[in-house]
């Protein structure tokens, strides 16, 4: 006896080939492979660089003559602070990370590493504590201005007022 509406069968190929776009993006966005998170580091610490890299336009823009022709002395403050903050914390340090996730494990044989969620909890944690770093831009006193080292004395309610240091210190 034969079934007249028999199941179609798609070719093992056809499956994968039917991706949607946007299954891709969510698949970047919650995978544990090292070497995705590994691209997402780089591609992120990239993206802060190109951010400190205006910043540092800006500020050289700035001290191309004397006087105050682009900035003024507050938000040059608050541009030095994170320039420096980006540079170090954001570009710097977190561009090794990629290189050691997209790298290592391929260079000692791994399949994979040994925690792949929490390296990926890592870089949300990053990316998330950069943005609040950086979101003393939006508020109305402005970002950190005490450089990015936060020598104390620089850092109180007198010589910082606002809530930028605030987010600063939330971020890191």
């Amino acid at each position: 006896m034969t079934i007249l509406n028999e199941p179609r069968t798609l070719p093992v190929g056809a499956v994968a080939a039917r991706r949607r776009p946007r299954s891709v993006v969510v698949k970047w966005l919650s995978t544990t492979d090292h070497k995705v998170i590994g691209n997402l580091y780089i591609i992120t610490s990239f993206s802060f660089f190109l951010v400190a890299g205006l910043m540092a336009l800006i500020i050289r823009a700035e001290l191309a003559q004397p006087g105050l022709q682009v900035v003024s002395n507050e938000q040059f403050n608050q541009l030095f602070t994170m320039h420096g903050t980006i540079m170090l914390l954001m570009f710097a340090t977190p561009l090794f990370a990629g290189f050691a996730n997209a790298i290592m494990p391929l260079q000692i044989g791994s399949p994979d590493v040994a925690f792949p969620r929490m390296n990926m909890l890592s870089y949300w944690l990053y990316l998330f504590g950069s943005l609040i770093a950086m979101g003393g831009f939006l508020t109305p006193d402005g970002a950190a201005d005490f450089g990015w080292f936060a020598y104390a004395p620089l850092t109180d309610t007198v010589r910082s007022p606002g809530i930028g240091a605030d987010l600063w210190i939330m971020g890191l």
